[in-house]
């Protein structure tokens, strides 16, 4: 069966179509669905949903406050609950700290800049079935572009993510601000990651790096290595 995703479309997205093509160019073969914030169902079969970056209903209130609340978001928690991969890229991470799907929040960088350039990153954690294709990597370049991407959380939670190995990824040189330099956590079962910089801009060498596309590829591996 071909690796199926889909990805969700909120008023202000703006890495949608972004998120599709890196999939589809990183896995061949692989099948994109786009779907509507509006919806309340997601497609058959899927494998993954993806939650892309961009401004959801233009960041107003706090980032990804609103679309934490849209009509789509009880079907991708349900989709959580029966262990189906999620993947939250920048404002797609906003959007998972605020509907609770993962811990902690996202504040405003902290010298009050948006950033928007190559960021080196450490894999903390090359066993997830996001980052196994990093194993022989202990540094990756992807894209940052942001302004609120100080990633925030009270000791006892930093603690737990530390603890369980949920920190994914770190900056090498932390440009928001970030406690404990943290760039990318998962959940505690391990099928949701929210992460700042974007893969979706790092998955070809045009692009100036590649080292995006070997995320999509370790999550069409985790899919295609379990019993059918």
């Amino acid at each position: 069966m071909p690796f199926k995703a889909a990805v969700i479309v909120y008023p202000g997205s703006n890495c949608d179509r972004d998120c599709k093509i890196a999939t589809e160019t990183s896995v061949p073969g692989a099948q994109v669905i786009m779907v509507w914030h509006g919806d309340t169902n997601l497609p058959h079969g899927l494998d993954l949903v993806i939650i892309p970056g961009g401004f959801s209903y233009g960041d107003y209130l706090r980032s990804g406050a609103m679309a934490a609340r849209a009509a789509i978001m009880p079907a991708i928690a349900a989709f959580a609950q029966r262990g189906g991969s999620i993947l939250g890229i920048c404002n797609g991470f906003q959007i998972l700290c605020e509907s609770g799907l993962l811990p902690g929040a996202l504040t405003r960088n902290e010298k009050l800049k948006y950033v928007c350039k190559p960021i080196n990153l450490q894999v903390s954690n090359p066993n997830t079935r996001f980052t196994s294709a990093y194993k022989d990597m202990s540094s990756v370049t992807m894209t940052q572009g942001n302004g609120d991407g100080c990633f925030r959380a009270n000791s006892e939670t930093l603690k737990a993510l530390q603890d369980q190995g949920q920190i994914a990824f770190r900056y090498s040189n932390n440009p928001n601000g970030s406690m404990n330099d943290i760039a990318g956590i998962t959940n505690q079962s391990g099928n949701i990651l929210g992460l700042m910089p974007h893969p979706d801009r790092a998955f070809d060498k045009d692009l100036g790096y590649d080292d995006g596309a070997l995320m999509f590829q370790s999550l069409a591996h985790f899919h295609n290595s379990l019993p059918s």
